[in-house]
Parts: C-alpha cells; sequence; structure tokens
C-alpha cells in the first residue's frame, strides 16, 4: 500500500491515516510493516528499526491524540488534558537524527525516534504560523486536515484526486439532472 501524503505536514499526514471517520472508517496503520512503510514514505526515516506491536499501539495513540488536538484547535474548544500530555511525553523523547554521508543526507531511526519527530511536528504545527492555514476537507465523508497555501487561501479538499473530483463531478451530475427535469 502506498501512503498518501497531501496535508502539508507529518502529523497531519498521520492524522488522517485513519480516513472517513464519520462513516466507514478505514485504518491504513493496521500491520507494523505498515507503520514502517508510513515512517520511510513520509521522509521521516530512510532506514528504520522495525516497528512491533506495541510501536503500532503508541503510534495510533499519539495519531489520535494529534487528530484531538488539531480538531479542538480548529472549533476553538480546550484541548484533551490526556491528548495533550501523551503528545508532549512522545515529543519529549529523543527525534531522528539526520547524518551527513558520501551520498548525501540519510536518517537510521527506532519507531520511539520517529514517532518522537512526528510529536514534534504536530508541537510546531499547533503552536506556530501555520494554525490559521489548516483547514478540514469539504467533502463531507473525508476528514482530512491540510494546510492551506494556496495562493488566494481558497482550497476546499484534500486533494483533486480524492476528494475535489468527486465533490464537482456530483455538483455537475446535480446541474444537469436540473436542467433536464427543467425543461
Amino acid at each position: 500500500m502506498k501512503h498518501v501524503f497531501l496535508c502539508g505536514n507529518p502529523a497531519l499526514d498521520l492524522a488522517c491515516t485513519l480516513r472517513a471517520r464519520r462513516t466507514d472508517r478505514f485504518e491504513t496503520l493496521d500491520t507494523p510493516d505498515r507503520l514502517d512503510t508510513w515512517y520511510v514514505e513520509s521522509g521521516i526515516a530512510d532506514i528504520l528499526t522495525p516497528c512491533g506491536e506495541a510501536d503500532l499501539s503508541q503510534a495510533v495513540a499519539v495519531r489520535e491524540a494529534i487528530y484531538a488536538l488539531v480538531t479542538a484547535r480548529l472549533a476553538g474548544e480546550r484541548y484533551d488534558a490526556g491528548a495533550l500530555a501523551l503528545l508532549n511525553e512522545t515529543a519529549r523523547k529523543p527525534p531522528v537524527a539526520p547524518q551527513l554521508t558520501d551520498e548525501g543526507r540519510r536518517v537510521e531511526a527506532t519507531p520511539v525516534q520517529a514517532l518522537s519527530t512526528v510529536a514534534r511536528h504536530a508541537v510546531e504545527l499547533l503552536s506556530g504560523p501555520d494554525v490559521p492555514l489548516m483547514k478540514e476537507c469539504a467533502n463531507p465523508e473525508c476528514t482530512k486536515i491540510f494546510i492551506d497555501r494556496s495562493r488566494g487561501g481558497r482550497r476546499e479538499w484534500c486533494g483533486m484526486e480524492s476528494c475535489g473530483n468527486k465533490i464537482k463531478a456530483a455538483a455537475y451530475r446535480a446541474r444537469k439532472k436540473e436542467a433536464a427535469g427543467a425543461t
């Protein structure tokens, strides 16, 4: 499985690995191998000590904490104390440490370091200048949150391929049906 990174921040991308939270929930991190793949594909690490079941459980717990904190921030609500404590505890652990080699940059990491790095991204996001740019996808079935860095700040969907085309096609079909019914 190839993971998708549309959100503009690794913490948001991790939060969005549980898809369609309001409808047909779809878990993309269902095995330790998939978590390994996510860390590598996200660019957090180039080489990762393999994750175990405990690492997967911890990553899912941190993912849910990040999602709770981000959605609270978007709604202007207070942070959940448990989610905040888990995120901060995870962020305090040692992060990944990039190394320079003859071939260029290389990042070897343990699952704990990789998750700490994601947690640090969440802390920076939720306390930094990108907070006003965070948006939830306009597709009612989608629960992805992304950073809107579009020119006019009018991005509506997490991605055109996934949600934008579906919404635009449905609107087009509705207009065609309405026009056909009017004649």
